[in-house]
């Protein structure tokens, strides 16, 4: 059994994810980590599942510290000052799902090694509980927010652009909105009450969740749309002429402007980035791993297509109100538009499509037999499968979050994307069978 995914724990409320888990999870993290600070986002869960992580690591004698509801990388960033951060939150999958994240004081998530012990201490029951003389106490942590927006902005200095905000009724209505205009950007908000039930969008970003925002830029002529997702360490944007931006492309934009010399990027990160950076160090989906691979490599850049970027001189979390507030700054010195016009692309395509989680392993098999029959330049196999062609690539993997299976395709021209679609549809589609 496997708890951990590639982003934390998480699973739908009272199923997956239930408070007895809940209440193990604080007891395996406080038993190392006794020193904790805690937040959540907006979920209607927040307070059940933080209150059922205190229960637990209180019991073991741990000390925790309550910031509230704040953005994921909020807290990450209060990591710094206790032993390690919990996080309770899905970020952006439905309302009804519910999880932690587990962070250390250098704003990383826990790597492969600290997730397998604290598996084990959960799976094998290990709990030191306290007699009444020992157990631990939670207060109360002021200040989180305002200390993140002090942050951002002596490292960002000032953004004069004029841009529209959809937080999306997600933690970020607690710091996003405020460090903009503190460095004096002009602003309109959109869904920037908190709010668990997510109402008015997905609390993913995509682009189909985002028309409200495209049509609020072109209307009210501004020079940058931002969104987040339910927790804040996504962000996507919309440009001055209401395009929506991939997080491929900009992720290619942060690189350029930084004059990156190397980034660290995932499995399922553009070809593009191979053209316009030196060295692309490539690792496993998931910020966890973005974070461990720019540690061994010493690059000052990484990002994830989804929409998570880390700039380690700031912290090793991904932080999306810091990027945002970055990407707001270019648009005060550049039109944003002209900026992504100058970088190459190429057309790509994602799928998702759903299965039973009780066929996971199944599934697996079949696409592992699948794929090592396929006639390709290259099979890389660190993260699903990605087949390599001369003029193009897709990778075939499971979902590290949700019972999906997830497929990304990108060529250098639109013939060659439709038969690589095409190719991996069919061997996709056979497996779900």
């Amino acid at each position: 059994m496997s708890l951990f995914g590639s982003s934390g724990i998480r699973g739908e409320v009272g199923q997956d994810f239930t408070l007895e888990l809940a209440v193990s999870i604080g007891e395996a993290v406080g038993s190392e980590y006794p020193d904790i600070v805690q937040a959540r986002d907006t979920r209607t869960s927040g307070d059940m599942v933080s209150s059922a992580l205190v229960a637990g690591a209180t019991s073991v004698g741990a000390e925790v510290h309550d910031a509230g509801m704040v953005p994921t990388p909020t807290l990450a960033r209060e990591a710094a000052s206790h032993r390690c951060g919990i996080m309770v939150t899905a970020s952006h999958n439905p309302p009804q799902y519910n999880g932690v994240k587990i962070w250390n004081p250098d704003g990383s998530a826990f790597d492969s090694l600290q997730m397998n012990e604290v598996e084990e201490r959960i799976l094998g029951k290990k709990a030191d509980r306290k007699d009444w003389r020992r157990v631990g106490s939670v207060q109360a942590l002021q200040g989180a927010a305002d200390r993140h927006i002090d942050a951002i902005v002596r490292s960002i200095g000032s953004a004069s652009s004029k841009v529209v905000l959809d937080c999306g009724n997600g933690a970020t209505t607690s710091v996003s909105p405020l460090a903009l205009r503190t460095l004096g950007c002009g602003l309109v908000t959109l869904n920037a009450n908190p709010d668990g039930f997510f109402p008015g969008r997905t609390s993913e970003p995509t682009e189909e969740a985002l028309q409200d925002l495209k049509d609020t830029v072109l209307k009210r002529k501004a020079d940058l749309g931002i969104a987040h997702d339910g927790d804040g360490d996504r962000m996507v944007a919309v440009d001055d002429r209401g395009r929506f931006i991939s997080g491929d492309r900009l992720i290619a934009l942060f690189a350029s402007a930084m004059k990156a010399q190397g980034i660290v990027a995932p499995m399922d990160a553009s070809m593009v980035l191979d053209d316009l950076v030196g060295e692309v160090v490539r690792c496993k989906v998931g910020d966890v791993y973005v974070a461990e691979a720019l540690k061994k490599s010493g690059l000052d850049f990484g990002g994830e297509p989804s929409g998570t970027y880390i700039f380690p001189k700031e912290t090793y979390c991904p932080d999306g109100v810091y990027a945002g507030a970055l990407l707001a700054r270019m648009a005060s010195e550049a039109k944003i538009s002209d900026l992504l016009d100058e970088l190459p692309s190429f057309p790509a395509a994602r799928h998702s499509f759903k299965f039973d989680s009780s066929r996971k392993s199944r599934i697996k098999d079949g696409l592992a037999a699948a794929m090592q029959g396929l006639d390709c330049d290259r099979l890389l196999t660190l993260d699903g499968f990605r087949a390599e062609f001369p003029d193009g690539w897709f990778l075939v993997r499971l979902s590290g979050t949700e019972p999906k299976v997830r497929m990304t395709v990108e060529a250098r021209d639109r013939e060659e994307l439709k038969r690589l679609e095409a190719v991996g549809l069919n061997i996709v589609e056979g497996c779900l069978r």
